[in-house]
This record gives C-alpha cells, structure tokens and sequence, in this order.
C-alpha cells in the first residue's frame, strides 16, 4: 500500500482553461517538478491521481496547476475546497528541509524516551504541532523556540524538552 503525505488542498480555479491554484505546506518556493500526479481526496481515504499537465509556482505557499482532463474552469471549481496528497517518495523529493511538514515520520525524542514517529504537523501562527500516538491515545506536543532542542536529519529525529507534567495528560 501506498502512504500518502497530505501537502495542502485546491483553494482556487484559475483561468478560463481549468487551472487551480494549489495552497501547499511544502515550505519553498516549487514547480512539482519530476511528480507525475497528485492525488485529490474525493472522499475520507478515497484519493484519486490527477496527473500534472504543468506548473508555475505562484509563491513559497501556491502553485498554479494544469491538471490532465481538468479542462474548464467549471470542472476546476468542482476541486476546490479538496485536499491534496503526494506519495511520500514524491513528498521527500520536494518538501523544503526547513519546512515544518518535513519532519513527518521523525521520531520525537525526550531525554527520558523515544515518544514515537510524528504522524502529524499542524501548523498554527505561533507554533507548530506535533501529533504522536502516546500508550494508545493520540497526543498534541508542542514545538517552538522554548521546547526545541535539535532535529537531527541523519536519525530523522526531533529533540525536544517538554514541559514537565505535559505527557501526563496523555497517560
């Protein structure tokens, strides 16, 4: 089976031939250069590959995209809202190094343990969010300047201090 990276979602059409405009997470400026297809959530867990026919990057967060039989602008409007995926070997090929969503598959480390692989980075303005499965249950970590000890590439670790008494509300 495939694993697939959530890396943003189609907030626009664009144009008159069926462009969209792609809102990504992917942290610099990106052309999906090499990708031979994105993948639309249609429904929960039902991704279906849109084949890229070209790609111009808008900015380091929105790419225009013309996608393989989108041809209208009303047949791009029925893919706006829809979230977008990418394999994950496609995802690793392009997600900027310093950009939060490619610490996905990390493991978050303490100095007591290792907490497990981030399943999740959600981004909000001041921080960023770090989603791990704890004993079971599904636990939000913080990440910022404060608990932030050093992201190791080579381990595909993330190292942190937490707050004390944090985890327990987890347990």
């Amino acid at each position: 089976m495939n694993d697939y990276i959530h890396i943003g979602k189609i907030v626009a059409s664009f144009g008159l031939k069926g462009e969209v405009i792609l809102k990504h997470a992917l942290g610099k400026k990106t052309l999906l250069k090499d990708i031979e297809a994105i993948f639309v959530e249609e429904n929960k867990g039902s991704y279906l590959p849109y084949f890229v026919e070209s790609s111009k990057a808008k900015d380091h967060e929105e790419i225009y995209l013309k996608l393989e039989t989108v041809d209208t602008k009303e047949s791009a409007n029925r893919l706006t809202t829809r979230n977008v995926w990418l394999l994950d070997a496609d995802f690793r090929k392009l997600a900027g190094k310093s950009a939060p969503i490619s610490l996905l598959g990390f493991h978050l480390v303490t100095e007591e343990a290792n907490l497990g692989p981030i399943e999740e980075v959600i981004e909000q303005p001041h921080q960023v969010l770090l989603r791990i499965s704890l004993d079971g249950k599904e636990a939000l970590i913080p990440l910022h300047a404060e608990t932030l000890d050093k992201i190791d590439h080579k381990k595909k670790e993330v190292h942190v201090t937490l707050p004390d008494g944090l985890l327990d509300v987890y347990r």
